[in-house]
């Protein structure tokens, strides 16, 4: 049995990787969700999850928001557990530029449909949503653009189903994840 394991610091994250995950992983491969209370609980916790996993064919993915920090240092911290677990072969390390929501601001015609609000998607062409991991505050972005309408937990649920998995996704951050996640269940 293979199994893909994603260790989350949200609830919003695994309920998006539920949304996009079918339409992307082959037959055979078990997902599981470890969804910790936050940043700081996840790299607290993450040598010793890794550690402690036993299955075999198992492949582990890290992903986490890097909000105001620097995605390079959060990058290399996450990596020095990873390597102390002793599976740093069968690991990958992504971090969204800077939050979940850039995802989902990436692919506006998701969220106009997810949240049932009309003309969101012509909205894409604006500058500021032609490049999404660059906005500084994408939770708060994509609250004001929703009136409202958007809640972590719920809207990913809502929105991660239409979500493109072709690369046309303006968030690079989350081409890159879909990236990672091919490459790394090509080798379990």
């Amino acid at each position: 049995m293979n199994y893909l394991v994603f260790l989350l610091e949200e609830l919003s994250a695994a309920e998006m990787l539920k949304g996009i995950l079918p339409k992307i992983l082959p037959e055979g491969i078990n997902v599981k969700y470890i969804v910790f209370e936050g940043k700081q609980d996840l790299e607290k916790q993450l040598e010793r999850r890794l550690k402690g996993w036993q299955y075999p064919n198992s492949a582990f993915i890290v992903m986490r928001d890097k909000n105001s920090g620097d995605g390079l240092v959060i990058k290399a911290r996450l990596a020095e557990k990873v390597n102390a677990s002793g599976k740093r072969e069968v690991t990958l390390i992504r971090i969204a530029c800077a939050e979940l929501e850039s995802f989902y601001l990436g692919d506006l015609n998701a969220v106009e449909l997810g949240l049932g609000i009309s003309n969101l998607a012509k909205k894409q062409q604006e500058r500021k949503y032609r490049s999404p991991d660059a906005l500084s505050n994408p939770s708060q972005e994509l609250q004001n653009l929703s009136q409202r309408k958007y809640q972590k937990v719920a809207g990913s649920r809502a929105i991660a189903p239409y979500l493109k998995t072709d690369g046309s996704n303006l968030s690079n951050s989350f081409n890159v994840l879909l990236m990672g996640i091919e490459k790394l269940i090509s080798n379990i």
